[in-house]
């Protein structure tokens, strides 16, 4: 059964380049958490920043100001970027979440077929299994790639 939230049309999307697009999304989910950010792990210790010019320029008083509204800009940037990821691996049918949790977001450095072992899978089911995931997240995520339309001559 298809779900709406990936429904899209097949017919140009490049599918090589879309499955590149997603694994390269899905290394810097990991990344990103493997630098210390933790969704819903982390405590707060303030509710968010507030950058308030103090003149009508709009400008910052210091170069710290400056930096700390950039820093807080990034992190907020990468939550919401592994969020959006999360959230779509989340929408995968059970056998679909478990491969990328295992592959890319348990904690370890894990290959393919490391991960296809792991999961009791022989190489086929697992690369199908995988392009099932890569195309409902790219679906879902809005990373599909497509060919290029041809001029006719």
């Amino acid at each position: 059964m298809m779900e709406t939230w990936f429904a899209f049309s097949t017919a140009k999307v490049n599918w090589p380049a879309t499955q590149r697009r997603v694994k390269k999304a899905l290394d810097l989910a990991r990344d990103f958490i493997r630098m210390g950010f933790h969704p819903g792990i982390e405590a707060r210790t303030t509710a968010g920043w507030h950058s308030t010019p103090s003149t009508v320029t709009n400008k910052f008083r210091s170069s710290t100001e400056d930096a700390a509204v950039r820093n807080a800009t990034i992190e907020q940037e990468r939550r919401e970027y592994v969020e959006r990821i999360l959230a779509a691996v989340n929408r995968l049918s059970s056998r679909e979440r478990e491969l990328i949790w295992t592959r890319w977001f348990d904690g370890e450095d894990r290959t393919d077929i490391e991960a296809y072992i792991m999961l009791n899978m022989t190489h086929s089911s697992y690369y199908r299994t995988r392009s099932s995931a890569f195309r409902k997240l790219a679906g879902g995520l809005g990373m599909e790639v497509y060919h290029e339309e041809e001029s006719p001559a």
